[in-house]
């Protein structure tokens, strides 16, 4: 059955309708939250001249701004959390269909992009959104968006019922996933490791290429080999950095060179 939509027929067949599924509802969602939040920040940001503000306050005038309760910013990382726990629990609570359960994968899809979109700041713990490290950020909306792309494609990590030999077939294939992905992260390559979790083929080829310099791999598995490390410095030196950093840039805006305090 494909994930993405369908289209119904009425018994005269003179009108047909067109019915999006969960899964796309979700992707759209994402979609567009993270393009509509970072038009909104960068709007405050250019507005405010990238100036940091004093305990979160205005940047100025009119109805974007940052948002503050008894002069503590909230980030909108505090209503995507809030969003995706009232969606998971009414989606356990109720288990609902039809349009309720697109209604609140919709709503899941929204506190989804909305954390996502602040994850450099709760890996760093610390307000890096407008610093280079907040390019994490576009990595992780990135994998989120690959991942439920390839759900609406129909990817299924486990099928077949419990106990089956399907279902076990699956559990294996997805254990070599996670093994296959687990040495693309220790490469330092996190959006191939996580998107390899789903497909496969992506994560063989990253574990099987070179390692980043900078990762836990080639620290500990590189230093007795210096041509492999030459290679690895080469392949993943200023201008590939340089070339991601752009498309980064060009999706949520450059960074500041300051590396915090930028809203």
């Amino acid at each position: 059955m494909a994930l993405l939509a369908e289209i119904v027929v009425d018994t005269e067949g003179d009108s047909r309708v067109v019915v999006l599924y969960p899964v796309m509802w979700l992707f759209i969602a994402v979609l567009v939250t993270f393009v509509v939040t970072r038009t909104i920040t960068r709007r405050i940001r250019a507005r405010s001249g990238a100036a940091p503000t004093d305990d979160g306050a205005e940047s100025g005038g009119g109805l974007i701004n940052d948002i503050t309760v008894g002069g503590v910013h909230l980030h909108h990382q505090v209503f995507g959390i809030l969003f995706m726990t009232l969606a998971g629990l009414a989606l356990i609570a109720t288990t609902p269909e039809g349009t309720a359960l697109n209604v609140f994968a919709a709503l899941f899809g929204v506190g989804l992009a909305l954390t996502f979109d602040e994850f450099a700041l709760w890996v760093h713990l610390d307000d890096v959104y407008w610093s280079t490290s907040g390019r994490k950020s576009v990595d992780a909306i990135f994998c989120a968006l690959m991942i439920t792309g390839l759900m609406i494609g129909g990817a299924e990590l486990v099928t077949g019922r419990i106990g089956t030999p399907e279902w076990w077939s699956s559990i294996g294939y997805l254990a070599i996933s996670l093994a296959i992905s687990v040495i693309c992260l220790l490469k330092g390559k996190f959006v191939t490791g996580i998107v390899g979790i789903v497909f496969q083929p992506v994560a063989i080829i990253g574990a099987i290429r070179l390692a980043k310099p900078d990762s836990w791999w080639a620290m500990r598995r590189y230093p007795n080999k210096p041509r492999r490390m030459a290679r690895a410095q080469s392949r993943f030196g200023e201008r590939y950095h340089a070339r991601w950093n752009r498309a980064r840039d060009f999706v949520a805006g450059p960074p500041d060179v300051r590396e915090a305090g930028m809203r």
